[in-house]
């Protein structure tokens, strides 16, 4: 399994209104994100910035790369886009994070 991070940006003011969203995901979204290889999901929120910082595992042969194919996951874009700051297609800005220490 491979782990990648990536920090995403909130909107000033959303961060329970984000937090319950995640509380109640979609049971079709996090099947969907399993089948695409992806597990070990976390997101977490530094509250001065307001910045998302997201870690998970992928396995090998993943999918991850045609999850915007998937109407449901289309649609969570656009339930969450009032929340974050995001791209034309509704899809989260997205900055990867580089790997700069690792300890077993």
């Amino acid at each position: 399994m491979e782990k990648i991070a990536f920090a995403m940006q909130l909107k000033p003011g959303t961060e329970a209104e984000y937090q319950r969203r995640h509380d109640e995901i979609w049971p079709d979204l996090s099947a969907l994100l399993k089948e695409a290889g992806i597990a070990d999901y976390s997101i977490f929120l530094d509250p001065q910035s307001l910045t998302l910082f997201a870690v998970l595992r992928r396995a090998a042969g993943h999918r991850m790369d045609r999850l915007p194919e998937y109407p449901i996951m289309q649609r969570w874009w656009a339930f969450m886009a009032d929340l974050m700051v995001v791209n034309p297609d509704n899809s989260p800005v997205v900055r990867p994070l580089p790997c700069v220490f690792h300890l077993d």
